[in-house]
């Protein structure tokens, strides 16, 4: 019943899981997929896994149903409150729908189908960090070679395709000084890091391109020359060679705007996932199409360049479309989730579980 998943949901996100402190939630799924009958357990990583068998079907090819357990900040003591049918954060938190609506929506599902095939779940840790639980998967507990990930926001949208993504770490070194007096002795950090960043392009650079800085730090007084500084950039593009090629435009501009002040820089890029995408006529985005139509919604296909595990599991050769699940604003805290848009989620996962033990 849609009330028995809006008051799971509700628990559910009252259970801190911000990135890196997923286990008190994770313990808690454990033992809901088991009460639902299935064989479960944790991955060297702490990822869940679980194993649903086949019901009211002959079909023996299984499928892979996923979501990340883990929550933006700040995540930390999450209160729900539903206003005339829209569940949001009642104080200064995240609501958590990302992506615990999507969970909340799975479990439903499996205790609901009247049929389905035999289902696979996998639910990861620190999607939001860097994709690093779907990165550290048990990937010899699955067999499933087509599946869906429950994580895109809008239902009437399926993704089928992401972007590289490249992680940027900086850290500028320069020289300490008496801020009043002595300065010219000092070598300013945080002037070389912000003449670095005012250098590079950021933003969106074009309809599959974009780049950020979103961390500063740096300088521990007032009155003093700071020696360190340090930033957090990125990159990410729908083309592989085209965000490899942003990376290192990025890294070049750094060092010769640190080296111009006389600073000197260490720079740390790691390429976190790989541009991918699958056919808008994959069986995954048809069979999602046509579970939507039945609740007169006609999705289209869709590139996103925010990245989702999606990613990793198609570059295993798992084909993995991306379906919504209903929230909105999500990594705010104006995220909210509209109770009728999660119960069509709900009804679209029924649908493509019957379609899948055809």
């Amino acid at each position: 019943m849609a009330e028995r998943m809006i008051k799971q949901f509700m628990e559910m996100v009252q259970i801190d899981s911000e990135s890196g402190n997923e286990a008190q939630f994770i313990d808690y799924l454990l033992a809901e997929f088991k009460k639902l009958g299935a064989d479960a357990s944790k991955d060297a990583y702490g990822n869940l896994l679980a194993k649903f068998p086949v019901k009211n079907s002959a079909n023996k090819e299984a499928i892979l149903l996923s979501c990340h357990a883990d929550t933006v900040k700040p995540g930390q003591g999450i209160q729900p409150k539903m206003e005339k049918g829209v569940i949001r954060s009642s104080g200064e938190t995240i609501l958590g729908a990302d992506d615990k609506a999507g969970i909340a929506e799975m479990l439903e599902a499996l205790r609901q189908a009247e049929v389905r095939p035999p289902v696979e779940v996998a639910i990861s840790r620190q999607e939001e960090v860097g994709l690093l639980g779907v990165k550290n998967l048990d990937f010899s507990f699955l067999h499933a070679k087509r599946g869906f990930l429950l994580d895109n926001d809008t239902l009437d949208t399926i993704v089928i395709g992401g972007p590289s993504y490249f992680a940027i770490d900086v850290e500028v070194k320069g020289r300490s000084a008496h801020a009043g007096m002595d300065p010219e002795k000092g070598i300013n950090a945080i002037v070389a890091a912000a003449r670095a960043i005012a250098a590079l392009r950021l933003g969106r650079l074009d309809h599959e391109t974009t780049a950020n800085v979103g961390v500063i730090n740096g300088g521990i007084i007032r009155n003093g020359v700071p020696a360190a500084a340090s930033f957090l950039a990125e990159c990410r593009s729908l083309q592989h060679a085209k965000a490899q090629a942003l990376a290192d435009e990025m890294e070049r501009i750094i060092k010769r705007e640190v080296a111009a002040v006389g600073a000197s820089v260490v720079i740390k890029t790691d390429n976190l996932c790989q541009a991918v995408q699958i056919s808008p006529d994959a069986w995954t985005v048809k069979t999602a199409q046509k579970a939507l139509e039945t609740i007169g919604i006609q999705a289209k296909t869709t590139f996103i360049t925010g990245y989702t595990d999606a990613s990793i599991y198609n570059n295993h050769g798992i084909e993995m479309a991306v379906v919504g699940i209903g929230a909105r604003d999500e990594h705010s805290t104006e995220e909210h989730i509209h109770v009728a848009d999660m119960e069509k989620a709900l009804a679209m996962l029924i649908e493509i579980l019957r379609l899948s033990a055809v």
